[in-house]
């Protein structure tokens, strides 16, 4: 048995001075009122979440031992702590309890005249007809750049974002704005109203075992990743100049003279994120919908290839075009520059930078890492906790 102690303590009723010594004796050898114990989980609960608070409350007395066991009768170790209230405690197990188990619950209190009473749940948690343990990006111990948000991937849709948001807790060494957004009913992201500041550590923690995603669906486990960001590289390629700056910090490293993507096929402009990068590469029309042997068709292998959206668009070394790099745009979306520069850039470059492509006749940048193009008080609007 766990003996919570002197956790709570309320004194019974004293008597009054009246000025009689008869009275003072008489109100003095009255009985204290008794102990009264009672549990926030009702005796006979079913559908308990397996990490529901196990609060108990106690009124004109002391609390005394207090016992889990599961249905085999064994003890379930645990320990209580001061609950929110002055009444109040709360039972915390050592590891979280099972799905599909029944738990009992006693307590026990005395009051001043040391007479006990005791209050006693039985009840069981929840069996769910799914659990669901989502993807995380970036992944644990990773370097990212400033652009990279945090994203949360479900494998069916979350009918409850609120219940889940909350248990997505975002902590960071230099502290951030940052605020959750749904970008659809099963992936939600992260970020500041900035970038990144650079060089500095990121933790999630998902604590979503116990967590009712709705429609039946709750969290099989709790998960944590810890990732750093690197330095700040953003880099603006502007296609009406056709040149790309990029820079380390404050700092403008390099001026790129580039060809962007043709009045046919222009590229998005807006902010965009590296999520790849590639030695050598087949770039191929029919990733994204227009079929290798028609007119505007193409299957090219290419050398330093930095994808900057999953919309076909890379930063990659072009030698055919090196003619009209600096003066005119002629690609197929993508940002073409010479071999030399283009084994720079890569070597340069890291997940999560930030490409900003500006000057095109385009509209704004659509993939699944658009989420810098999106204005602030719209991200904000896409919490669920908003």
């Amino acid at each position: 048995m766990i003996t919570a102690g002197a956790m709570i303590f309320l004194a019974g009723c004293s008597g009054n001075d009246d000025g009689g010594g008869g009275g003072r004796a008489t109100e003095t050898a009255a009985e204290a009122p008794p102990a009264q114990v009672s549990l926030a989980v009702a005796d006979g609960s079913a559908d308990v979440s397996p990490v529901v608070p196990l609060e108990i409350s106690v009124t004109d007395g002391e609390l005394g031992d207090v016992t889990l066991v599961d249905g085999a009768g064994a003890p379930v170790p645990g320990a209580v702590a001061a609950g929110d209230g002055e009444d109040t405690a709360v039972w915390t197990p050592e590891t979280p309890l099972a799905y599909g188990a029944r738990y009992t619950l006693t307590a026990s209190a005395s009051n001043e005249d040391g007479e006990e009473a005791t209050a006693t749940s039985t009840f069981t948690t929840v069996t769910p007809a799914r659990q669901s343990t989502p993807s995380v990006g970036p992944l644990d111990g990773q370097t990212v750049g400033v652009g990279m948000p945090i994203r949360v991937f479900f494998d069916d849709p979350v009918a409850d974002k609120a219940a889940v948001e909350s248990h997505l807790q975002v902590t960071s060494s230099t502290p951030t704005d940052g605020v959750w957004s749904w970008l659809s009913d099963s992936e939600v992201h992260f970020r500041p109203s900035a970038y990144w500041p650079a060089h500095t550590e990121v933790r999630l923690d998902a604590n979503l075992y116990g967590v009712h995603f709705g429609d039946g669906i709750w969290g099989e486990k709790n998960r944590t990743v810890s990732f750093s960001i690197g330095a700040r590289h953003v880099s603006i390629a502007d296609a009406s100049t056709y040149q790309m700056q990029v820079y380390d910090g404050d700092q403008l490293v390099k001026t790129f003279p580039i060809s962007a993507g043709s009045p046919d096929n222009p590229s998005y402009n807006g902010a965009h994120v590296v999520t790849e990068l590639n030695r050598n590469r087949i770039m191929d029309s029919s990733t994204y919908g227009v079929p290798v042997d028609s007119p505007n068709g193409y299957r090219t292998p290419v050398e330093y290839a930095v994808r900057i959206s999953d919309s076909g668009e890379f930063v990659h070394a072009a030698p055919w075009s090196v003619a009209q790099q600096g003066n005119t745009n002629v690609s197929h979306g993508c940002i073409n520059m010479s071999t030399e520069n283009a084994r720079w850039f890569f070597e340069f470059s890291q997940p999560g930078d930030v490409v900003e492509i500006r000057g095109s006749s385009a509209g704004t940048l659509r993939s699944p890492v658009y989420d810098w193009t999106i204005p602030w008080d719209q991200w904000q609007a896409g919490s669920a906790l908003k």
